[in-house]
């Protein structure tokens, strides 16, 4: 069955107001896919986008071993100053889940990365689908968007999708101590377009 809108509401928020759109298979999903659509949206321009895969410890706990939160904050103030779409999509860690997440900084605490740590419990390094983003983006009437990523993979999730991306927007956070070697491997393993300075001394 697909996904379908199963409620939405307008939500005020500190970078404007939005409306949320909850989307889901079934009307009582406990947890939904989110559509956080800006008042300034106009879809027919280009629309600004950023597809975030929920992360529980970054955007709810602030948690410095990745740039997640940040990235949603930031996202949500362009969003909300030039019009755009926010699309949230509950597939955390990577999609392995958020016990299995906890299972992984357990291992990168004894020495593996991010990449490592996954195909250690037997995952592979990015099981995340953006095929449901793309299902709600038509849904919301978007049919050429700017994408705010670093990731290639998101990139590539459009070719052929009956979206036309126009253009990337850059999304980077400056690097803390503590997830300074994250996002090294994530741009040097999984070819985030990412630029770091060379050491890690913020």
């Amino acid at each position: 069955m697909p996904i379908q809108r199963q409620a939405e509401t307008p939500l005020p928020t500190p970078h404007g107001t939005f409306r949320i759109i909850a989307y889901a298979d079934e009307e009582n999903n406990p947890m939904p896919h989110i559509a956080m659509v800006s008042e300034k949206t106009d879809t027919s321009q280009p629309v600004l986008v950023r597809i975030h895969s929920e992360c529980m410890t970054g955007d709810v706990f602030g948690s410095l071993r990745c740039d997640c939160g940040e990235q949603l904050d930031e996202a949500l103030r362009k969003t909300g100053e030039e019009g755009g779409i926010v699309i949230y999509l509950r597939q955390e860690g990577r999609g392995i889940g958020l016990i299995n997440k906890m299972r992984a900084y357990n291992l990168q605490d004894k020495g593996l990365n991010t990449a490592e740590a996954n195909l250690h419990l037997g995952f592979e390094i990015d099981t995340r689908d953006y095929d449901i983003a793309i299902q709600m983006l038509k849904d919301l009437g978007a049919q050429s968007i700017k994408l705010m990523t670093n990731n290639p993979e998101k990139i590539d999730s459009f070719i052929d999708s009956g979206i036309n991306l126009i253009d990337r927007v850059p999304l980077e956070i400056k690097p803390h101590q503590e997830n300074y070697g994250y996002l090294q491997t994530k741009q040097k393993l999984m070819g985030h377009m990412i630029d770091l300075p060379k050491n890690n001394n913020h």
